[in-house]
C-alpha cells in the first residue's frame, strides 16, 4: 500500500541547502523528505494531506548534538551539586550551589534520605574553579558521613573528590602512586582524584555509575535532546557499544516506539580491545551490522588530555597562569599514535578529545604521519573541543582534512575564570576560535558536551555569536560566528563531522525527515543573544512528530 504524503506549510523553512536556502512548504512520505519549496512545488493527489500544525512556525533541519554523553541521563538520577542552576530532562529546576558549605548541606540531606547504609552517595557537577579558598576535600565530605562512601564528580568530568570511607573501601592510601592522586603540602591525600587513572581507583562509586547507558539513562537523554530541538545526538565515549550485549542494550531502547532521537555512539577506543588493524576492522564490521534506523555505529573516540578548568589539559608555552605543572596525558603519546594508526587503518570515523593546544599539536603530528602511510580516504578525523587550537593549527587541519567540534559554551560558563585564573585574557579571547577555523577552511560544529553544560543548540549559537561570559564581558569578538554560521554548524556542519550529511543536516528530497519547529526565526533577530530565547515547538524524527513537553529545557 502506498504511504500517505504529508505537506507541512510553515512561516519559513531554512533548508541549509544552498541551492534552495528557504522555502515555505515541505512534503514527507514515510521517513523521507520528498519535496521542499513553495505550495506549487508540492505533490498532489488523493494520498496527499496538508498538516497545518507548523504553519506559524519556522522549520529548520533537526539540530545535531555532535558531542554529548548518555551519562547525562544517568547523572540526573543522582545529586546535582553544580554552581549554575540547571533544568532536568523532566523539567525540574535545580538551584546552583555557590559554596562548599551549601554543597555539604545538600549532600547531608541526600545522605539522610538514603536507606541502605552501605550504598555510595554519588553527586556530580561540582566545580572548584568558582569557589574561593581551599578546594573541596575528603575532610569536607567526612562531615557528611565517615561510613558511607561519597564520590563527587567535578563539572569537567576530569576530576572527582571522595571521602575517607571511600578511600578506605577502595584501598587508596599513603602508598598509592598513581598520577592524579592529589596530595597536600605535607604529602597527605586530599581526596581529589584527577583524570581517569586516579578516578578509576574509586571502584565502589566511579565504576558503578560513570558512563551508564541503561534503558532509563537512554530515555532521559533522548528526552533532554528532544526538548532542545535535537534530533540526532552522540554518545561520545561509549564504553561497550562494540560488544554484542552493549549494542543490543542501545538498540533495544533506541528502537522503542516513540523514542524521539537518533543516537550515534562512539566507542571509547582505549576500551575497544583492538590490538591490530585487522581486529579493529572486524569490530567495525560487526558494529555496523548492528546499526539500525535510529542507532548508527562505527565511530571511535580517543582522548589525549584533560580539561583546562581542571588544569589537566596539555598546553603549549606559556602554559597555565601561576602554575608550573602542565596537565596530564590521558593517553601516553606513543600509545595514542598506536591506537590512531589502528583505527584510521581500519577505516573508522575517529574523533579525538584535545582541549589544550599541545594536545592538538601532538594529534596533528601523529595524524600527518599516519595519513601519509595510508591510502587516500575520506577519514573525517575530528578534533573534539579544540579549545586553544591556534590559527596555524587550523591551517594544518584544513590541509589534512581534519574537522573541529568546538566547545564554545566554555566562553559563557568558564570564560571569566579562563581570563582571570587559567590562561589569561589574551588566550581566553582566542579560545574556541570558530571564526579562525572557518577562515582556514575547516568544517566546524558546536557542542555542549552535556552533561558538562546543558544541551541547548540555540543557546550555543547565541554564545558563539556574542562570546559573552557569565559576567557579561566579551571575549574575542573577532572569533564570533554569525547566527547563520552557527545554525549551519549545529546542523549540516555537525552532520558532516559525523559522516552523515547524506541523511541529515539539511532539508532536501531524499534525506531523512528530521526537523525542528521553532517559534521564531533565528535568522531574523534584533540581537544574536535573542536566539537563545526562541522556543522549540516540536521535533520531527523520520516523519514522526514529537511535540515539546512543557517544562523541558
Amino acid at each position: 500500500m502506498t504511504e500517505n504524503t504529508v505537506v507541512y506549510p510553515a512561516r519559513v523553512i531554512h533548508t541549509m541547502n544552498p541551492a534552495r536556502p528557504t522555502a515555505t512548504h515541505l512534503a514527507v512520505r514515510g521517513d523521507r523528505i520528498v519535496a521542499v519549496g513553495s505550495a506549487g512545488d508540492m505533490p498532489a493527489g488523493a494520498d496527499v494531506r496538508v498538516d497545518t500544525r507548523f504553519a506559524g512556525d519556522v522549520l529548520c533541519p533537526g539540530f545535531v548534538e555532535a558531542h554529548g554523553h548518555v551519562m547525562t541521563g544517568a547523572l540526573w538520577q543522582y545529586t546535582y551539586t553544580g554552581f549554575y542552576p540547571r533544568r532536568s530532562p523532566t523539567g525540574d529546576r535545580l538551584p546552583g550551589y555557590p559554596t562548599i558549605d551549601a554543597v555539604i548541606a545538600l549532600l547531608s540531606e541526600a545522605d539522610a534520605a538514603m536507606t541502605d547504609p552501605g550504598e555510595p552517595l554519588y553527586a556530580w557537577g561540582f566545580d572548584p574553579l568558582f569557589l574561593d579558598g581551599p578546594r573541596l576535600s575528603a575532610a569536607d565530605l567526612d562531615r557528611v558521613s565517615r561510613t558511607r562512601p561519597i564520590f563527587v564528580l567535578h563539572a569537567s568530568h576530569h576530576a572527582a573528590t571522595v571521602n575517607g570511607a571511600l578511600m578506605t573501601a577502595d584501598g587508596i592510601g599513603p602508598g598509592t602512586g598513581v598520577e592524579g592522586v592529589v596530595r597536600d603540602g605535607t604529602g597527605a591525600l586530599t581526596g581529589e582524584l584527577r583524570e581517569s587513572a586516579a578516578m578509576q581507583l574509586a571502584l565502589s562509586a566511579y565504576g558503578m555509575r560513570i558512563g551508564a547507558a541503561d534503558e532509563t539513562s537512554l530515555r532521559l537523554y533522548a528526552a533532554d535532546a528532544a526538548g532542545a530541538g535535537v534530533t540526532t545526538v552522540t554518545d561520545l565515549a561509549a564504553l561497550d557499544v562494540f560488544t554484542a550485549d552493549g549494542a543490543a542494550r542501545y538498540s533495544r531502547t533506541v528502537h522503542e516506539d516513540g523514542f524521539p532521537a537518533r543516537i550515534v555512539p562512539f566507542q571509547l577506543g582505549q576500551l575497544a580491545g583492538a590490538r591490530t588493524v585487522e581486529e579493529a576492522a572486524e569490530l567495525l564490521r560487526e558494529a555496523r551490522k548492528r546499526s539500525g534506523d535510529r542507532l548508527w555505529l562505527g565511530g571511535v573516540k580517543l582522548i589525549l588530555d584533560g580539561s583546562i578548568q581542571g588544569f589537566t589539559a596539555r598546553l603549549l608555552p606559556p602554559g597555565y597562569l601561576d602554575r608550573d605543572e602542565n596537565g596530564i596525558w590521558f593517553t601516553a603519546p606513543d600509545e595514542f599514535e598506536r591506537l590512531l594508526r589502528i583505527f584510521l587503518g581500519a577505516g573508522a570515523l575517529v574523533h579525538v578529545h584535545c582541549n589544550g593546544d599541545e594536545a592538538t599539536e601532538l594529534l596533528l603530528d601523529v595524524a600527518e604521519r599516519a595519513l601519509d602511510d595510508l591510502p587516500p580516504a575520506d577519514h573525517r578525523l575530528t578534533v573534539e573541543h579544540s579549545q586553544l587550537t591556534t590559527p596555524e593549527q587550523y591551517r594544518r587541519m584544513a590541509r589534512l582534512g581534519i574537522g573541529a567540534n568546538l566547545f564554545v559554551n566554555h566562553i559563557r560558563y568558564w570564560g571569566d575564570q579562563h581570563a582571570d585564573r587559567t590562561v589569561g585574557p589574551e588566550r581566553a579571547a582566542r579560545m574556541n576560535a570558530a571564526a579562525s577555523a572557518l577562515r582556514a577552511g575547516v568544517t566546524v560544529s558546536l557542542h555542549s558536551d552535556t552533561p558538562v553544560t546543558p544541551m541547548n543548540p540555540l543557546a550555543t549559537i547565541a554564545i558563539a555569536a556574542t562570546r559573552r561570559t557569565a559576567s557579561g564581558r566579551v571575549l574575542g569578538l573577532e572569533e564570533a560566528l554569525t547566527v547563520a554560521e552557527g545554525l549551519e554548524a549545529v546542523t549540516l556542519g555537525a552532520a558532516r563531522l559525523l559522516k552523515a550529511e547524506d541523511r541529515i543536516g539539511s532539508l532536501e528530497p531524499g534525506k531523512l525527515a528530521d526537523l525542528v519547529a521553532l517559534a521564531a526565526d533565528p535568522l531574523d533577530v534584533a540581537d544574536p543573544a535573542d536566539v537563545e530565547h526562541i522556543a522549540v515547538r516540536a521535533t520531527v524524527v523520520g516523519g514522526r512528530v514529537h511535540p515539546r513537553r512543557e517544562g523541558s529545557s
